[in-house]
């Protein structure tokens, strides 16, 4: 069975495209009525190598206003001047994903929202394969993951677009874990006690994270109880001294306290131009 990311979208999803619409054209359609009513049929060109990802929102915005469109490419197809139209010059990339019919005033009201929308989901996809690739020719097979740190209004489209892109999408929204950052621990005094108030309203089921600084605030951390270590911007040596002390000595074979079991995460300083040394095997 072939697994659609479509069916990753929850129900309510199909509000957004609507208020997309609405919010760019809230009142008179002045180009619409210039152009009418007649049938015609608009093709989406790819024009840069990557993923193509974001074809449910496109297909909602097309459904919305009574239009048909025809996929030529996967939601997920990587794209590269091989997959251009022949004659196309200098190895570009010029490839027809999709063709539209419909009202041509229809086809351009959902002109730019759907192209716009396609492009930045596609643009992340694509950028989320390159840094999992890089990491993986790097020789690190743990998790690559993205952050919350999305647009407002439209993190559904950019985490969807991680997800094709084949990295993780780590927590969707606050409620989705619990993330402790050094904001939480300074309001409450100290690394255990933000733990333990989380742990005393989330329960089992709910994993903690807990941002640190510096080795001992993540030893303070694990021994609290915290699922998840995020070595907060810690690079190069600093990182790779600082997990694997805690490896060896909470959960290694040396550890006295084999007890433990927890997660670490870097985050922050990661760059495809570092990347090679930051996931290299000898630093893990």
């Amino acid at each position: 069975m072939q697994l659609q990311y479509a069916s990753l979208l929850p129900p309510n999803w199909k509000t957004n495209v609507l208020a997309w619409l609405q919010e760019d054209c809230p009142s008179f359609d002045w180009g619409g009525y210039v152009v009418g009513d007649a049938p015609r049929t608009a093709t989406l060109w790819c024009k840069q190598e990557g993923i193509v990802a974001g074809s449910p929102f496109v297909n909602a915005v097309f459904d919305e206003l009574h239009c048909r469109i025809t996929w030529n490419v996967e939601e997920g197809q990587y794209l590269t001047s091989k997959d251009s139209v022949p004659g196309t010059c200098d190895g570009k990339v010029k490839v027809a994903v999709a063709h539209v019919s419909g009202p041509v005033r229809n086809i351009l009201l959902g002109e730019r929202v759907a192209l716009n929308t396609l492009a930045r989901c596609s643009g992340i996809a694509t950028a989320s394969r390159r840094m999992l690739d890089a990491a993986r020719r790097a020789g690190f097979q743990g998790i690559v993951a993205g952050t919350r740190k999305t647009t407002p209004g439209f993190r559904l489209v950019e985490k969807y677009g991680m997800i094709v892109g084949g990295v993780d999408a780590h927590r969707y929204d606050l409620s989705s874990m619990v993330m402790l950052k050094d904001n939480h621990v300074w309001s409450t005094g100290s690394i255990r006690s933000a733990v333990e108030g989380a742990r005393s309203a989330a329960g089992f089921s709910v994993r903690i994270d807990v941002e640190v600084q510096s080795y001992e605030e993540a030893v303070e951390a694990i021994c609290a109880g915290a699922d998840v270590v995020m070595l907060d911007n810690m690079t190069g040596s600093a990182l790779v001294q600082c997990a694997k002390r805690l490896k060896d000595e909470l959960a290694g074979p040396k550890s006295d306290h084999r007890g433990y079991r927890f997660l670490l995460e870097s985050s922050g300083g990661i760059t495809l131009e570092n990347l090679k040394q930051e996931a290299h095997p000898k630093n893990r």
